[in-house]
């Protein structure tokens, strides 16, 4: 099955958009070559920009704080493992107090940093960092791999606090799934909402089917079709067939 998570909101879109930009520095910077680490500096510039909001620490802090509340009224209840939830309210509890730790504003030692912030400035540019752009730059790649990775793993770690408070509460939306089997008949669907909220809608469909899912929804409906993936200039065509898809509806 090849699965496609449709955020409905604007803060699980930006958490989502997090939790692809870390995974993409946690790859990059494990490896050895000087272009993968320029790339994991990208993405860190990328992280800046998305985390930058004034409100996600306070969000991800208001939203810790609920779903340990929410959790802790789970004890005592037979169905649910003490181990398992001990577990979960102490990844909670240490995140948030991470979070609570953490002072001024995002990423503000990266923006302190002279020398990156050039760097970041002239990636802007086609081909704007190349040695004879930014000497020094040229010399910190040609440094010895641990040396590069070492730096990296440091201008990362005062942006860790904001990555596991995202995946927290991303894992607990994906675990809140209600999950349903449809048909889109000639490769459409329409379902009424009847008002009620959905923070995350999750589509699966096999692996072999030759169209992708296209989604619009909002508190009244949710409507998708599937069309074929655009490549080699092709224009996406509408699915003419029927459909067998999963649906799951994440809520916290």
């Amino acid at each position: 099955m090849i699965s496609y998570e449709f955020p409905i909101n604007e803060r699980i879109r930006i958490l989502l958009r997090l939790e692809d930009l870390y995974d993409r520095v946690s790859i990059f910077s494990s490896k050895e070559h000087w272009l993968e680490h320029h790339a994991s500096l990208l993405v860190l510039f990328e992280i800046m920009e998305v985390a930058s909001r004034a409100d996600l620490k306070s969000d991800l802090l208001q939203e810790l704080e609920r779903q340990r509340q929410a959790l802790e009224g789970l004890r005592d209840n037979p169905q649910i493992s003490e181990q398992a939830l001990d577990m979960v309210l102490a990844d909670i509890e240490h995140t948030h107090s991470r979070l609570l730790d953490t002072t001024g504003k995002f990423a503000q030692h990266l923006r302190e940093n002279e020398w990156l912030m050039a760097i970041k400035q002239r990636s802007t540019i086609p081909g704007g960092v190349c040695e004879f752009d930014l000497p020094s730059y040229h010399y910190w790649q040609q440094q010895p791999v641990e040396r590069r990775q070492q730096d990296i793993h440091q201008w990362l770690r005062p942006m860790l606090p904001i990555k596991e408070g995202a995946e927290i509460v991303l894992r607990l939306l994906r675990n809140s799934a209600k999950v349903c089997h449809y048909t889109a008949k000639a490769g459409t669907f329409q379902q009424m909402s009847g008002g009620k909220t959905v923070q995350l809608l999750k589509i699966s469909v096999p692996s072999d089917l030759p169209y992708v899912p296209e989604l619009s929804a909002n508190k009244y409906a949710i409507n998708i079709r599937f069309v074929s993936p655009a490549s080699n200039s092709a224009r996406p065509k509408p699915c003419e067939q029927d459909v067998d898809f999963v649906l799951a509806y994440c809520n916290l």
